[in-house]
């Protein structure tokens, strides 16, 4: 079987090009206003609108409703800032995944790879994918009971520079404009919720990969190769996981400090929002499907990053396992050396914006946070 760690990034290259073809080569004057334009009307402008419209409402039912989407919405621009920042770090993060997947040798590897590795992979994408199409499927009732509406209303409240009750075609400007940019959000939203877990779910991989070649060093080694010569490029693959390593935790750092408190603040939003105000089926369902697709945004990340600590620790241990004892002084020097850097995975944790540490306990924090949030919320409606 052949490995290939690229290929579940081949969705996410394609986003990219949408949101920055000037990185891959375009360079024509037409791409550059494209570039211009949708970064301003949609990454900057449309959340700003839509922050600002929440100032024009003193309904608390619409400004709940409203302040989700405008939430997830500047989170999303922000998380495609740090990311299109950090573009070139991905791709040479897709360059040390090739050069892993060539080490990859024995049947052993393999059978982990297509059944752990590229298993995790496939489920938690597909979650993704579905949580997606289910969300924008469930949009479009949504949107249309908002036209069909006695009263003319904008799909989210928002300000506009200009009256768009004055006409109809102001109106139909307003609304298109919004549909486009809620489109557009979804390239950026897919960027941000799958790179961060199907990187640290790949590096988890490559990282117990490696931790099997280690534990066999000295126990089936091939005619003509010296031991020594194993364990140097043992050692050259070690310096490939260890900048992924470091590259991982430079590009994810930040935009997971976004997600993880927008989330929990979304999180207590959506719970008021469903608990006081929604009276439709259709609200309802939407907003309990858009809690369920808050917490699978978060929770791949914080999983993933679990299982890449655990390797981390584990390690020392596949280092130690192998057949060194049998072998000469200078090489159970150098093994003592490896294990020593081992060691240093384990000091370097994935963290958020290098204030949280990134683990499920994180993700627990965060759920107890939008508790904490929505019980403030319940205790000043009950003291009012």
């Amino acid at each position: 079987m052949d490995i290939d760690s690229t290929l579940a990034y081949h969705p996410l290259w394609l986003c990219f090009r949408v949101l920055a073809p000037t990185f891959f080569g375009a360079t024509s004057y037409s791409v550059y206003v494209y570039m211009i334009l949708m970064h301003l009307l949609v990454t900057v402008t449309f959340s700003l609108h839509l922050l600002l419209g929440l100032f024009l409402q003193a309904d608390p039912a619409k400004l709940f409703k409203n302040l989700t989407m405008s939430l997830t919405c500047a989170a999303c621009s922000l998380k495609c800032i740090v990311q299109l920042w950090y573009l070139p770090h991905m791709m040479e993060i897709k360059t040390l995944l090739m050069q892993l997947d060539e080490c990859v040798q024995n049947d052993e590897e393999k059978n982990y790879y297509r059944e752990t590795v590229q298993y995790r992979v496939n489920r938690f994408t597909r979650c993704i994918y579905i949580s997606y199409g289910i969300i924008y499927i469930l949009f479009v009732p949504s949107s249309i009971m908002v036209l069909l509406s006695e009263t003319p209303e904008l799909l989210y409240l928002a300000w506009l520079p200009f009256d768009w009750r004055s006409s109809y075609s102001c109106y139909a400007l307003a609304v298109a404009y919004q549909f486009i940019c809620i489109l557009a959000e979804c390239f950026q939203g897919l960027t941000n919720d799958i790179f961060t877990p199907l990187t640290l779910c790949y590096v988890s991989g490559h990282l117990h990969l490696f931790g099997i070649r280690m534990s066999r060093l000295g126990f089936h080694q091939q005619p003509g190769i010296e031991i020594q010569e194993e364990l140097k490029a043992c050692f050259q693959d070690f310096k490939l996981i260890m900048r992924l390593h470091e590259l991982t935790r430079e590009t994810v750092s930040f935009v997971q400090l976004i997600q993880l408190v927008f989330c929990g603040t979304n999180l207590c939003i959506i719970v008021i929002y469903v608990l006081f105000y929604v009276e439709d089926i259709v609200s309802l369902i939407y907003n309990a499907t858009y809690f369920v697709v808050v917490c699978i945004q978060f929770f791949p990340s914080c999983y993933f990053a679990s299982v890449l600590a655990q390797e981390c620790g584990r390690l020392p241990n596949a280092i130690f396992s192998g057949n060194w004892y049998k072998q000469s002084s200078q090489y159970q020097r150098n093994v003592l050396i490896f294990t020593q850097l081992s060691l240093r995975l384990l000091k370097s944790p994935v963290m958020a914006g290098g204030l949280i540490e990134l683990n499920l306990n994180a993700f627990v924090v965060t759920v107890k946070m939008a508790y904490s949030l929505f019980a403030v919320v319940v205790q000043a409606k009950k003291n009012n």
